[in-house]
């Protein structure tokens, strides 16, 4: 009998090693995957979601406010979440999702989920203010490639550098195969405990896109799973959670779905009707607008033309501050026109950034004021009164690029901050140099010495010298 038990034993150990094997990341009865998301009134009210094993029916969030004692659970109460399925290529698995209401502005919170006999440990939040304070948020470029192994470098560093960062926003392409179930468990791995600490807002991508069974261009079935963001977007469920915008104090932040733009004509003008809307009945101070797309390219040979030529007018008319996107695989920010001596910014500085290590080649088109390549980077903002300050830093934690806006008299004065005792980084993937032919890395070096030509012509008709 004992030997029948043994060999039970081992096949049930075989088994479950394969299954480990086979995705490292199952559902149990313990939460997890527990993220934070801001609402659209992030002064009164946050959500959060998590997973659990399929046997498990309900789930629920213990919330208090946060004191220095441990008596402070007895103050808490607690708010049953919505329950939903998703079937994965791995598991299926529960989700819950619950939005916290009626809560103080710019106090801090403790709270827990479960289902009343598996909890998670209890973690903190603070509400924003409803007043005009100074405020942080991070912003990441693609994560997508490599997400365990290298991407959790940005996140981490990115608290390290800013562990007070107000949330986080990230511009699409979050990991590389929209439906694989270990990829996000990569990117839950990467980020930990930090998701259920420091708040997320994010934008898709077109990885976070494909075809459903259906044959339709959707988003994946994780995405509204995964976050309960605001359903404030064009109307149509199929943009709830990916476009929308919220106020956060003095700014509005809006995610507009880039991916979208391109399904139909019909969505296309769904989405500019919204935004032309969204920013027009808009009262804030700054405005911030992330899209997966950018509206001016970083890498050569891309040209978002059609998205540039319906929104590009709107951000300009309408003041559009900072635009913040992915999908390059470079580094720029830069402006679509020339600085002038005073310093006035007529339009947004746009930003295309990349956390990530999958590289591509820049373009060096126009609008680039600076540029990296090779680069793993996360950018810093921080919004106080009429002044926004960016930092971008590479993953070492070294800074590679800032600059300051300042609003007076109905425009954004621009001061250029990047470090200079820090050369840009402008040399090709290593891979382009082995796959490239002599005439492609002929044409790079070219665009590469115009571009230097051109920054300091620029840097010298701006210094008037």
């Amino acid at each position: 009998m004992g030997r029948y038990l043994i060999v039970a034993g081992l096949l049930l150990y075989s088994l479950i090693s394969t299954a480990q094997e086979f995705d490292p990341y199952p559902p149990t009865a313990i939460p997890d995957r527990i993220m934070l998301n801001l609402t659209s009134s992030p002064s009164r009210s946050i959500a959060v979601t998590w997973r659990t094993a399929l046997f498990v029916d309900e789930g629920f969030v213990e919330i208090a406010p946060a004191d220095p004692t441990p008596q402070f659970t007895e103050n808490a109460w607690a708010i049953e979440a919505d329950r939903s399925t998703l079937v994965s290529d791995q598991y299926a698995a529960h989700y819950f999702s619950a939005i916290i209401d009626d809560l103080q502005p710019e106090t801090t919170y403790a709270y827990r989920v479960g289902d009343s006999l598996h909890w998670s440990e209890w973690n903190q939040f603070t509400t924003a203010s409803k007043d005009e304070k100074p405020f942080s948020f991070i912003y990441f470029g693609d994560a997508q490639n490599d997400i365990k192994s290298m991407w959790s470098r940005a996140i981490r560093g990115a608290f390290r550098e800013m562990p007070k960062a107000q949330f986080m926003l990230h511009a699409g392409d979050l990991i590389n195969h929209r439906n694989r179930d270990s990829e996000w468990g990569e990117w839950y791995y990467a980020g930990g405990w930090i998701y259920s600490m420091v708040p997320s807002i994010a934008t898709p991508g077109n990885h976070e896109y494909g075809r459903d069974k259906d044959g339709d261009y959707s988003v994946t079935e994780h995405w509204n799973h995964l976050f309960t963001l605001p359903e404030n977007g064009p109307g149509p469920k199929r943009f709830d959670g990916t476009t929308y915008y919220l106020d956060y104090e003095n700014t509005r932040i809006i995610s507009f779905d880039a991916p979208a733009f391109y399904r139909s004509e019909e969505d296309k003008r769904i989405l500019v009707d919204w935004l032309t809307k969204v920013l027009q009945n808009n009262s804030q101070k700054w405005t911030v607008l992330t899209l997966h797309y950018p509206i001016y390219s970083t890498r050569f040979g891309r040209d978002n033309k059609e998205l540039r030529e319906a929104i590009q007018p709107l951000l300009q008319t309408y003041h559009v501050d900072l635009v913040l996107q992915g999908h390059d695989h470079t580094y720029g920010r830069g402006t679509n026109m020339p600085i002038g001596m005073e310093h006035i910014l007529d339009g947004p500085m746009y930003v295309v950034s990349v956390s990530g290590p999958k590289m591509y080649d820049l373009g060096f088109d126009a609008w680039l004021q600076r540029a990296g390549s090779n680069l793993q980077l996360y950018q810093i903002i921080t919004i106080d009164g009429n002044a926004m300050h960016y930092q971008a830093f590479t993953v070492d934690n070294q800074l590679y690029d800032a600059f300051e806006l300042y609003k007076e008299d109905g425009h954004n004065l621009f001061f250029d901050l990047a470090p200079s005792d820090r050369q840009e980084a402008l040399d090709l993937p290593p891979r382009y140099d082995i796959n490239w032919d002599k005439d492609d890395l002929k044409d790079y070096h070219s665009r590469f010495k115009d571009y230097l030509k051109r920054k300091k012509s620029d840097k010298k008709d701006s210094s008037g010298n």
